[in-house]
């Protein structure tokens, strides 16, 4: 299979589901204002789309797409090998991007139908820097998990992952893991290099920034989701993590 492919497709109104084999991005050409989308899930969100704006998505994305006319979108898929070989190992990990696209990935995604024209040089330079731009431009989120031996330590961040939204204790994690609480929260903070407090809500941020780029919901009600009872407090930790408001970022 190419290490890129790249295609200026039209669809008529409907959309439906998808399963994404490779990172793909997706460059809308017409606006859709009643555009919606769902990741991981049956139930979409509208998502206003105009042209020139669009979604990156990691490998093995699952979800629906509808829009009420038709649509002409440019699809580009990038192979593992091509971003692999730029320091993105893992493109599975990297946050999804709905909306506006950088610059640079729009003009070169938007380009990449006439890459596999040129010679075997330009063709393969021209994958390359659509992958490193990919690879510049994405904020690849490391599964925790992955680098931490103690199988009770790997059990409670996934515990962790799986309940954001709910009422996370120190005593809850110690007892997943049969630990006292300091025994567990000095094991922990060693493997992961956060407190237990640290990385719940670091956790939290990255999905806040996930929801609030890839949704319709409102500020609000990502701070529920979120596991955040209080929004000016969830608003503070937002910004003190990214250095912007909830809402500036999903202006960005």
């Amino acid at each position: 299979m190419a290490d890129l492919k790249a295609k200026l497709t039209s669809f008529p109104a409907g959309g439906g589901a998808f399963n994404l084999e490779r990172l793909t991005i997706g460059v809308f050409r017409n606006d859709q204002p009643t555009h919606r989308l769902s990741l991981g899930s049956d139930k979409a969100e509208t998502i206003p789309l105009k042209a020139n704006q669009g979604w990156i998505l990691p490998p093995g994305a699952t979800g629906v797409c509808t829009y009420d006319i038709p649509l002409e979108v440019m699809m580009v898929e990038v192979a593992p090998r091509v971003l692999s070989e730029v320091g993105m190992p893992d493109p599975e990990s990297i946050s999804p991007v709905v909306g506006d696209l950088d610059p640079l990935t729009l003009q070169l995604a938007m380009g990449a139908e006439n890459f596999n024209r040129g010679g075997t040089l330009y063709r393969e330079t021209m994958h390359r820097a659509l992958a490193v731009q990919l690879t510049d431009a994405l904020q690849t989120v490391e599964n925790p998990a992955r680098s931490i031996e103690d199988v009770r330590l790997r059990r409670v961040v996934d515990y962790i992952h799986d309940n954001l939204a709910e009422d996370l204790t120190l005593e809850s994690m110690s007892g997943l893991a049969a630990m006292s609480g300091f025994h567990f929260s000095r094991a922990f903070k060693a493997a992961t290099g956060k407190s237990p407090l640290q990385f719940v809500i670091a956790e939290r941020i990255e999905l806040a920034k996930v929801l609030l780029k890839t949704t319709g919901l409102t500020v609000s009600e990502i701070c529920f989701r979120t596991g955040y009872n209080d929004q000016s407090r969830f608003g503070q930790h937002f910004k003190r993590a990214t250095g912007t408001t909830p809402a500036a970022f999903r202006a960005q």
